[in-house]
Formats: C-alpha cells, structure tokens, sequence
C-alpha cells in the first residue's frame, strides 16, 4: 500500500524506507520508538508500541538504521490532525533484503517518458554545427556509462527534478527553453547554448546516488556538483583539444549555472549565452518545483506553504 493512498483507522501492509528514527522512550504499558518512513509517494510518522521489555525493543530499534527498508504491517490513526501508523504486538516491523524490493517502489520516477525525451535530447545533440562542439558533445555521447547515467539520474534529492530521470527532463526543459531564445535574440550561439545546457550540471552524476533513496555523496558534500562538473568538464575539453577561448566559455556556463554567488557560484556569467543559461536553469526548476507543491499538496486549503516559494495558491 502507498502511503499516498492511506486512509485513517485502516489495516495496512507495505514496504517503506527509513528517513530517520526518534530514540526508544518508556510510555505507560511498555517501550517505544518512532520512525519516519517514506516511499515514492510520500512520507509518514510510524510509531511502535512495544511489551514492557525494555531489552527486547532496544534490540528491534537498534537492528533498523537509516535508508534500511522495511515490511510494515499495522494501522493508520490520527492525532493532532496528523495521520501516522501505529504497530503494535499484533503488527510487525521487518527489514527487508536487497532482494526483497526494488529502488522504483520508493524512488519517483518523472511523469514524462524518459525514452522519448532521450531521443529529444539526441535530436538536439544532433543539431550542433560547430565542430569544437560537436567533437565535445561526441566525447560524451560516445560515453555508454555515462548516458546510461544521465538518462536515470535525478537532478536533486528533495527540491526540483527530485526523481528517476529528473537529470534529464530538466536538461531537455533548459535546451528548449535556450532554443527558443536563440530564436528571439538571434546574437546568440544556439549551438553554445545547446552544448552548455547539456553539461551544466553532469556534476550532479558524482554528486548524488539512487538506490532506495536519492542520497548526496562524499563527493557531493565536500565537493559539490559544479566543481565536479567543471573538472569532468575539463577532461573533457582537453581531451577534444578545445580551442582556448571555448574552453572559457565552456567552464564559465559551467561554474556559474546558479546565476550568483550566494547561490553557490563561484563566478557570474560572464557573457550572453552563460546568462541564458543560469536563468533557464532558475526559470525551470523553480517552475518544477512549484508545479510539483501544486500538484502533489494533499490539503484541502486554498495555499501549501513553502520554505523557498511562501504560500503557492492551489486552486
């Protein structure tokens, strides 16, 4: 059962993945613990109510750790207007072998077709006509790991894109978006401009990890995916004997995609086509994001509130 689908005071079974734990604390018949478990539809506080054996629950408590999945059987209640899931003796909590589920059941996966936006995306690729660019983009697509990569990866592990293919479909909305600029501001290179999307944020391949969940890696925390980005970026350049002043621009869109320094860049755009770039990169996951609260806000209000966007109207 998805936890999208629960409803209050009902019979439930499924299979969730650990977001974090709350330590094992004495109530009046017993011991117990909470856990927030998660799936690919949502989360949902899981409270264990366990026999006066304080021994024993330590012992279930400290055999589940966070990102461990588990078979859940027990029921939903409401307290405080907030629907959790209550096991109890007659319920069971057990954690489940690698074998025993598959990542899609907790990870989103995009709405869109990720086989046909990948053929959108090579018929762009395609399109390139410079032939610094082109031997660049060739270098990657030539890649069968990387692709593979690319065409599954989300784009981040909570805000927008946040799912299988999320990589992708941003990518793919930034290079139509540039498209159509280069259409209404004919001074841009529309072949930098394609060439730059689809390298902005490869990063993001070291900088996150999907298994059951979308994680950030060693990489990513100490890292971070533009610098990750620029120095695959870089071996990438070399390899195909970019010209220098390219390689400028190729490495500049490449460290300044998040449009300021607050945001995380290290440098500003410094040139027309790195412009478009940032604010096509802004306009679409900002949009996503929002679009995602709106269509996924399970409430009855007229608003959903956000911590970046404030209250996003529903209706």
């Amino acid at each position: 059962m998805n936890i999208r689908d629960m409803h209050p005071f009902e019979k439930i079974e499924g299979k969730f993945i650990i977001k974090f734990k709350k330590p094992v604390q004495k109530y009046a018949r017993g011991y117990a613990f909470q856990l927030n478990v998660a799936d690919a539809t949502g989360s949902i506080m899981l409270k264990y109510w366990g026999p006066d054996n304080e021994a024993m629950v330590n012992k279930l408590y400290e055999s589940l750790s966070k990102d461990d999945v588990i078979f859940v059987s027990g029921q939903t209640t409401v307290y405080n207007e907030q629907m959790s899931i209550n096991v109890d003796s007659n319920g069971t909590i057990r954690k489940l072998e690698k074998n025993e589920y598959d990542s899609s059941e907790f990870v989103r996966a995009s709405e869109k077709d990720i086989e046909k936006m990948k053929d959108e995306l090579e018929q762009y690729l395609d399109s390139i006509e410079n032939d610094e660019l082109k031997k660049l983009v060739g270098l990657f697509r030539q890649d069968a790991e990387f692709m593979n990569k690319f065409g599954k990866h989300p784009a981040a592990m909570y805000r927008h894109q946040g799912w299988i293919g999320g990589l992708l479909e941003h990518t793919l909305n930034m290079i139509k978006i540039c498209d159509t600029l280069s259409r209404v501001h004919p001074e841009l290179d529309r072949d930098l401009l394609i060439t730059g999307c689809f390298v902005h944020d490869i990063g993001k391949l070291e900088e996150l990890d999907v298994s059951a969940s979308i994680k950030v890696t060693d990489e990513g925390v100490m890292v971070g995916h533009i610098t990750l980005g620029a120095i695959l970026l870089e071996k990438k350049i070399k390899e195909a004997k970019i010209s220098k002043g390219m390689r400028m621009k190729l490495l500049n869109i490449a460290i300044s995609h998040h449009g300021q320094i607050e945001y995380g860049s290290p440098k500003l755009p410094a040139f027309p086509e790195a412009l478009a770039i940032a604010q096509a990169d802004a306009m679409d996951s900002k949009l996503a994001e929002m679009i995602d609260l709106k269509k996924n806000a399970q409430t009855d209000d007229r608003f959903a509130y956000s911590r970046d966007m404030g209250n996003v109207y529903l209706d």
